[in-house]
């Protein structure tokens, strides 16, 4: 790498300083570019001592900075940190990790949601220099005594929230330590929020039914929610399905083959009859199955009356229908390891909270024993 101080002539009789890179290096917006203006210029021909002076500073200042530009680029070549990066507006990098990695809207919101809340803790500054071990503790005991944002304030942030938007923090963290942005990684040695443990609601079989007999005001929210309690998808993979997804083998029966929305991972997802007689008469194949359906206030609400028409006073929402599907499937004797995969879950622990149901392999288990009193 060449750094080398060059001067540009201008109208005034005034030379701008600036850097020539070669080759080019990456600006911090992903361009590249072979030039960088010093904002300091000198004489082309000083007359006075005053003008001979300031030449002088100039060129000092551009000479130092120069070696200094050269030192930074020849340590990050090296691997070694560049301490200018100290002054990088780490929110704004945070921004642009999350919209580079945009996925699911779940996940994009809780995303936005961290940012927000790191926002609002740092007052709208923090640079990577700011990323300290003592910072990232502070920022963490924040979450957990954090009222929640853009609601009534004295509403505090669950322990689950608090635990989400860190983690997405921690994400960010370890982003900008792997590209060398920050010289040591802040957060190893602090642990992670830990989950609370809440309760899942389902649905039983029997409700279930009901749900089925019953009518929705909105025909599509009742075949999606149906469809989500035999399949398990989620919510953001019931809104990009196509009727292309479905397909059938003699040996296999139906399945889906899909790319998940929150993972990305391209999974062959195995689906009952009912399931896909649920759906009705095949459209177009590259249509969406679900198209015009969306996550509202409005159709929430259209849900909820469609529970409580069937008789359910339970509080549920449009995950719930997977909730349902993992509880019906370990119910009837499905092992932990395959209902994890049918999730979609990367981790086993995920799908571990499913585990505590009384199912009816329980039950079973319990009347095992049998002795004469």
């Amino acid at each position: 790498m060449a750094v080398h101080l060059r001067q540009k002539e201008l109208k005034n009789g005034l030379m701008s300083l600036y850097l020539d890179y070669f080759p080019p290096i990456r600006k911090k917006d992903g361009t590249l570019t072979r030039r960088e203006f010093l904002n300091r210029t000198i004489y082309k021909k000083p007359k006075s001592n005053e003008e001979k002076q300031i030449n002088k500073e100039n060129l000092n200042y551009a000479n130092l900075y120069r070696l200094k530009r050269e030192k930074g680029i020849l340590n990050e070549e090296d691997g070694i940190f560049d301490s200018s990066n100290r002054k990088m507006d780490f929110l704004k990098y945070f921004g642009d990790f999350i919209e580079n990695r945009k996925q699911g809207k779940g996940n994009y919101d809780n995303h936005l949601g961290a940012l927000h809340y790191l926002q609002d803790f740092t007052k709208g500054k923090c640079y990577m220099g700011d990323l300290n071990e003592g910072f990232c503790n502070r920022f963490k005991n924040y979450l957990l005594s954090a009222d929640r944002l853009n609601t009534i304030r004295g509403l505090k942030l669950s322990q689950n929230s608090a635990m989400s938007y860190f983690n997405k923090f921690r994400s960010a963290v370890n982003d900008a330590f792997d590209n060398r942005f920050i010289n040591d990684n802040p957060l190893k040695h602090i642990k992670g929020i830990a989950q609370k443990e809440s309760k899942r609601e389902f649905l039983t079989q029997e409700e279930l039914q009901k749900l089925v007999q019953t009518d929705c005001d909105l025909p599509l929210i009742k075949t999606a929610c149906l469809f989500s309690a035999l399949t398990g998808l989620r919510w953001s993979d019931l809104s990009a399905l196509k009727w292309k997804d479905i397909q059938h083998t003699e040996d296999k029966g139906y399945f889906l083959h899909i790319s998940q929305v929150k993972t990305q991972d391209v999974i062959m997802h195995p689906i009952n009859d009912k399931a896909v007689q649920i759906l009705g008469t095949p459209l177009d194949r590259n249509e969406k199955i679900f198209y015009g359906l969306k996550y509202n206030d409005s159709n929430n609400d259209r849900l909820k009356r469609w529970v409580l028409k069937a008789g359910i006073e339970k509080k549920i929402t449009l995950h719930n229908f997977r909730h349902t599907y993992a509880t019906l499937i370990l119910n009837k004797g499905a092992d932990i390891f395959t209902v994890s995969k049918l999730l979609g879950h990367k981790n086993i622990r995920a799908t571990m909270v499913y585990a505590k149901i009384l199912t009816e392999t329980k039950v079973s288990a319990a009347n095992l024993i049998d002795i004469e009193l």
